[in-house]
């Protein structure tokens, strides 16, 4: 089953140093964080602020060309997580005929945000991102700062993501 979800805010990963979008339901009971890349993370963030560039940026060249096209996007789901790495498709509606695209989540949430389109994700994919397993063993430490992590991943208010909130 798919659950709605929104972009709650985006963080920084403070070991890795990489950018981190957190996806919350829309009951504020489930979050689900995804590490994603600095130009993904800075697309993302353009568009939670509304910043406009004179020439298009990336995400925004693909949003007009399916407008051009007459298509719209109307969801984007995250479907899969195998390996560490997440599946997102976008999905498109062009004369009546659903179109599917495999995409990296964060360039489905880019996109998504930019045409307004509903975010969902597979409740499975929840429940394995609560148990990613990142290859090493791990010690009754380690899974007490992996509970931690994910409490407080879920516990985040807007207010905590500075001015990459939504």
């Amino acid at each position: 089953m798919f659950i709605e979800m929104r972009v709650s805010g985006l963080t920084m990963d403070p070991i890795t140093n990489t950018p981190i979008v957190i996806l919350k339901d829309l009951e504020e009971k489930k979050a689900i964080p995804i590490w994603i890349g600095i130009f993904e993370a800075s697309a993302i963030a353009t568009e939670i602020e509304k910043i406009t560039f004179s020439r298009p940026m990336t995400h925004d060249l693909l949003n007009d060309i399916v407008k051009l096209l007459n298509a719209e996007v109307v969801r984007v789901e995250i479907h899969d997580l195998r390996n560490n790495t997440f599946f997102a498709n976008i999905h498109l509606l062009r004369d009546g005929k659903l179109i599917v695209v495999d995409a990296r989540p964060s360039d489905a949430i880019a996109i998504a945000l930019r045409a307004g389109a509903q975010i969902f994700v597979d409740e499975k994919v929840i429940e394995k991102s609560r148990n990613v397993d990142f290859g090493t063993k791990m010690t009754d430490l380690d899974k007490l700062k992996k509970e931690k992590m994910a409490e407080f991943l879920e516990n985040l208010s807007p207010e905590d993501f500075g001015k990459y909130k939504m």
